[in-house]
């Protein structure tokens, strides 16, 4: 069976003008009100497409949980929702809450470029990265139909590390980070795994 795996980041968990912080799992935070319309605006375009989702996990996080639910509320005979602890939040470490202005003091720009383009995890954070990989890997070869999966951008980027093809096509992308309320497709074709959409805003 073919898949169309759709993968969202949750939508914004701060307001306009609030300096934005490392927020990993430690963090438990609400959307805003800007995030819970974002979770909507996706659900209307995936309603658009024509996509009906078979499955959909989410990470058991309030922003998480809160746009996989606007997502469905306009999906028709929506499928229960999948709790998976390996699409949670990476752990920021000695970064949690901090601003991201202080977050660069300590790393440094070319430590968090790398986080951006190689999924490199940057020193005293907490990733466990294998994890991850598996995770996605078991998901894309097992899973069939239409799939819809809400993380967060730590987690999100190690799809494109579960197969040598989707490296390919990571590897033409300026960044692996999908930006607040963006999504992603990842198709499946005759055992085939290709990119087709990355970090795209409805």
């Amino acid at each position: 069976m073919d898949l169309t795996l759709v993968i969202v980041r949750h939508g914004n968990t701060f307001a306009v003008g609030e300096p934005a912080r490392r927020i990993g799992a430690a963090t438990d935070l609400p959307l805003v009100e800007s995030g819970v319309a974002q979770a909507q605006a996706l659900g209307v375009a995936f309603a658009r497409q024509g996509l009906r989702f078979d499955r959909a996990l989410a990470a058991p996080l309030l922003r998480t949980r809160a746009t996989i639910a606007g997502i469905l509320a306009d999906q028709p005979d929506a499928p229960r929702i999948e709790a998976a602890d390996w699409l949670t939040e990476i752990d920021h470490g000695p970064d949690e809450g901090r601003l991201e202005q202080d977050v660069v003091a300590r790393l440094g720009m070319a430590a968090l470029a790398r986080w951006d383009t190689a999924a490199q995890v940057p020193p005293g954070w907490v990733v466990d990265v294998d994890q991850r990989i598996e995770g996605w890997r078991t998901l894309m070869t097992t899973a069939g139909g239409c799939v819809l999966v809400v993380t967060s951008n730590g987690a999100a980027r190690f799809a494109l590390h579960a197969d040598p093809a989707l490296q390919r096509d990571a590897s033409q992308l300026a960044s692996l980070k999908l930006r607040t309320g963006a999504y992603a497709v990842i198709e499946r074709r005759a055992g085939i795994l290709r990119l087709a959409v990355w970090d795209r805003r409805p």
